[in-house]
């Protein structure tokens, strides 16, 4: 096949070769040489040169089919770098880092922030709902006699080693953790005993559409294993009243300090430009949750309740849901609460940072020079 007919094809995520007409040229040349070849043994005239012209085009039709292989073989695993697909192979974590990490992460946070296991149910559930899934096989077991459990996956950044090494850790060290490509970590819990554990923590605690999965799972463990757990309803109590809303802000949550420096009246500026420091906190969602197809408006309405801010909606590859607030009297409900029921991960970090300023601004010392230079260093960190 000549490049120019393989360029009609574009690169795909896959390996999927281009179209070849070599099968059916070579099994045509093999039809003619098994009929040639009993010609020429029953001594039909000119048989025998039938039979060397019908090898000569297997030889030739496969020469060209491998030759293809070769081509679309090799070139096509370079070609793949250079696509903004990667086919990952999940990879286990070694025993050894995930001591190290949790080692590390003690040395450096609060690890009796979980005051007790209701505590802890909460933000898993509040976790569960903005970075996890629930994977449900088919009932029964494989052709190889092996059961099939569910799956429940936390997805988050490599960064967040640490965090999920305790939180395995406050769990009795259940599930394992993969890592895929360069900076996806999955936490997966998967075997019977573990997830039964997981839906007695989380059970009545979830509040967004995601319940309805997590009942899937409750009927799958039940008629799978003859249990008798009952249907988990939705948490319909104050967010000021658990650690919920951390575990969710955890996944979803993003702190920002925006700076802007002064700017002068020039030929390409109608006006000055005031220097000013803002802070805002900024929640998205889909519009709908994808494992269930269900509205999620009703549940981020109750949200902006909560936040005092508007409920906002926009479009970019998919439908968003978006809650920011920014207004300083408004900021407080969020420094309270989070130091009430304070984040674990790495957006810990963005917080601290985040009430430093906020409470820079609220005793003006974000208008001196000297203060102005700290929150710039602040957000260069």
């Amino acid at each position: 096949m000549s490049n120019i007919i393989r360029s009609y094809f574009p690169d795909h995520p896959f390996h999927l070769v281009s179209p070849s007409p070599w099968p059916i040229y070579t099994s045509v040349a093999l039809l003619n040489l098994a009929t040639s070849s009993a010609l020429s043994m029953h001594n039909y005239y000119n048989g025998y040169i039938i039979n060397i012209i019908s090898l000569i085009a297997v030889i030739f039709s496969m020469s060209f089919w491998f030759r293809d292989i070769i081509t679309e073989g090799t070139p096509s695993i370079l070609a793949l770098k250079n696509t903004p697909y990667y086919l990952n192979i999940a990879q286990k974590i070694p025993s050894i880092d995930l001591e190290e990490a949790l080692s590390i992460y003690k040395s450096k946070n609060n690890t009796t922030v979980f005051t007790n296991n209701n505590n802890l149910g909460y933000y898993l559930a509040g976790l569960l709902e903005g970075d996890g899934s629930i994977s449900l096989p088919s009932l029964g077991v494989t052709s190889l006699n092996r059961v099939l459990n569910p799956r429940i996956v936390f997805t988050s950044h490599i960064n967040n080693i640490g965090m999920y090494s305790f939180i395995q850790s406050e769990l009795g060290n259940i599930g394992r953790f993969q890592k895929s490509g360069e900076n996806i970590l999955r936490y997966i819990i998967g075997d019977k005993e573990s997830i039964i554990l997981f839906i007695n923590l989380v059970h009545g605690k979830l509040r967004t559409p995601k319940n309805k999965r997590f009942n899937d799972l409750i009927n799958f463990m039940n008629n799978k294993y003859d249990l008798n757990i009952m249907e988990s309803l939705l948490d319909n109590s104050s967010f000021t009243n658990n650690s919920w809303f951390s575990g969710f802000s955890e996944a979803d949550g993003h702190f920002g300090i925006k700076y802007v420096e002064s700017k002068p009246k020039s030929e390409t500026r109608i006006r000055s430009v005031s220097e000013s420091i803002s802070l805002r906190f900024r929640l998205d969602q889909r519009a709908f949750d994808k494992s269930t197809s269900t509205d999620m408006r009703p549940f981020m309405e109750n949200l902006a309740l909560f936040l005092s801010c508007n409920l906002k909606s926009y479009t970019n590859t998919n439908s968003v849901l978006s809650l920011t607030v920014s207004a300083i009297s408004d900021l407080k409900l969020i420094i309270d609460y989070f130091n009430r029921y304070p984040l674990i991960g790495d957006k810990l970090n963005d917080f601290k940072r985040w009430e430093i300023v906020y409470n820079m601004i609220i005793s003006k010392e974000h208008l001196s020079e000297e203060g102005r230079l700290k929150i710039k260093s602040l957000m260069n960190k």
